[in-house]
């Protein structure tokens, strides 16, 4: 499959946010944290924010953010139906890569999520730990 990302616009945030919801509202649930709309559109607005394709299809998102050690990723869902596809790991690689004028690339991920086996596959490994969350990262240095 021949992946490729494209920038998300404000009308992709629907997409998103229902996306998001649908895979993180079960975790909220269990750790007892509340989800807010509103609270997912503003952290859009300030994100970098990535639409994952196939072709014309839309498979996924991811949204960035960054600081002057490292990037970010703040949210990265596929559609339940794309999963195992090989895009997942096709974006980390692409993220990895972005990283490498910064050195590191971050995320967090809850503890339970399946999602971390992914991560550690990528080269992400554990770094600390919040109640929940397992906070991980991956040294990326260009060659």
């Amino acid at each position: 499959m021949a992946f490729h990302l494209r920038p998300a616009t404000d009308q992709d945030l629907p997409f998103a946010r229902a996306l998001t919801y649908e895979a993180m509202s079960g975790y909220y649930l269990q750790y007892g944290l509340m989800w807010s709309n509103d609270g997912f559109d503003v952290a859009w607005a300030g994100r970098e924010n990535w639409l994952i394709c196939n072709d014309n299809a839309v498979l996924g998102f991811i949204s960035l953010s960054r600081d002057s050690r490292a990037l970010y990723i703040r949210e990265l869902h596929m559609l339940e139906a794309c999963r195992g596809l090989g895009a997942g790991s096709w974006v980390l690689e692409q993220m990895a890569l972005k990283a490498q004028a910064l050195g590191v690339l971050r995320l967090t991920v809850f503890k339970n999520n399946p999602a971390r086996r992914l991560y550690l596959r990528s080269g992400m490994r554990i770094v600390g730990e919040e109640h929940c969350f397992w906070r991980m990262e991956r040294v990326c240095q260009s060659s």
